[in-house]
């Protein structure tokens, strides 16, 4: 029988009641003994909810991290406090998986896989569109080749009007950012994986502070006070690789454009290309003619694919514990998220600059 993993989670709020711990609880060799958020009735309810019977609940992480018998930690913080929990959690000896972006910075980043080197405990970070259906099975057409030599792509992050205007997401300070390391780093990190590049060569970017500028603005989640809104609406970036290909990012939570989609590529590659702009599509040329085919989605995954039914939380969850149990890389390696964050930071500073930023 597998080893049943105590687990703590580190930060109650919504990734971790929307996401983490539901996908968890469903976890037969998993359970989640600890709770600690700064508000302390927050870890309560989610401890009564998710938690095993004697559940602890903590407002100081340390103290989390003091109990030995956990093994692993979830951070579920803001971006600023990602880097000090992940790393004293992985010195404390727990296996960590922290949520997206990995860091605020790229710097604290680079410390992040360094401490779990020097640890030798997993690290991963919480990209799950790569767990999706059409992920999985893009994935395994750029694995057998199919595309050839993807020299151009695009990372899709729009949303026409949703701006989160609840938590903290619209601080620079505690978030670094706002679409860009929002949600821009889910479409990246896509795009990354599907090319398997991570040698960026030169990065230009620009962002934006337009609409957030604007009083009483449609939104989604009702409009935002511009006094607030510190991090940019929307940003923009050419990252040019070592190899020469290269991948335009966009990202906002608030433009006038009415083609919009989240944590989406396209891939343009020598034998053929595919993207996610209307469903999965793959397009190619056979026997001196054109084609493109439309990959259908249904409830179970991918038509014509022995893919999984679990929803994309469950399996990252269940391919996390089972890195952990047969000691193998997570599908999401420190090493992979680390360029992710360098790469928007290259984009951030080439924004305030003008200038192009260069890598080594």
């Amino acid at each position: 029988m597998s080893k049943v993993y105590r687990i703590g989670i580190i930060g109650c709020g919504g990734i971790a009641t929307g996401k983490h711990m539901p996908a968890l609880k469903n976890q037969p060799n998993a359970e989640m003994v600890a709770f600690c958020d700064i508000v302390e009735e927050r870890a309560q309810d989610a401890a009564k909810k998710f938690g095993t019977e004697d559940a602890k609940v903590y407002t100081d992480y340390r103290e989390l991290l003091a109990d030995r018998s956990i093994d692993i930690v979830h951070v579920c913080t803001p971006n600023d406090s990602h880097a000090d929990i992940s790393i004293a959690s992985l010195e404390a000896g727990k296996h960590v998986m922290c949520e997206k972006p990995m860091a605020k910075t790229a710097a604290d980043a680079r410390r992040m896989v360094e401490a779990a080197k020097r640890t030798g405990k997993k690290l991963t970070i919480g990209y799950q569109n790569r767990f999706r259906p059409d992920s999985q099975y893009l994935k395994r057409v750029c694995s057998d080749g199919e595309l050839g030599d993807i020299y151009f792509a695009k990372a899709h992050a729009i949303r026409r009007r949703a701006v989160p205007t609840w938590g903290v997401f619209l601080d620079e300070e505690k978030q670094g950012g706002g679409p860009l390391i929002d949600i821009g780093t889910h479409a990246l990190d896509l795009t990354l994986w599907m090319m398997d590049n991570y040698k960026p060569k030169v990065v230009l970017g620009t962002a934006f502070h337009k609409l957030s500028k604007k009083e009483n603005a449609a939104n989604a989640w009702g409009p935002w006070d511009p006094k607030k809104f510190t991090v940019e609406d929307s940003a923009f970036g050419m990252i040019i690789m070592e190899n020469g290909a290269t991948i335009m990012l966009e990202s906002s939570w608030a433009i006038n454009m009415l083609q919009t989609g989240e944590a989406k590529t396209t891939l343009c590659g020598t034998e053929g290309g595919a993207d996610m702009l209307d469903g999965l599509r793959i397009n190619g040329e056979k026997h001196s003619r054109l084609y493109m085919n439309e990959i259908q989605l249904d409830a179970k995954g991918v038509d014509f694919y022995d893919g999984q039914t679990e929803s994309p939380a469950d399996l990252e969850a269940r391919l996390w514990l089972e890195a952990i149990e047969k000691d193998i890389d997570p599908v999401v390696t420190p090493e992979q998220a680390c360029v992710v964050s360098e790469i928007l930071e290259a984009i951030y500073e080439s924004s305030k600059t003008g200038k192009a930023v260069y890598f080594n």
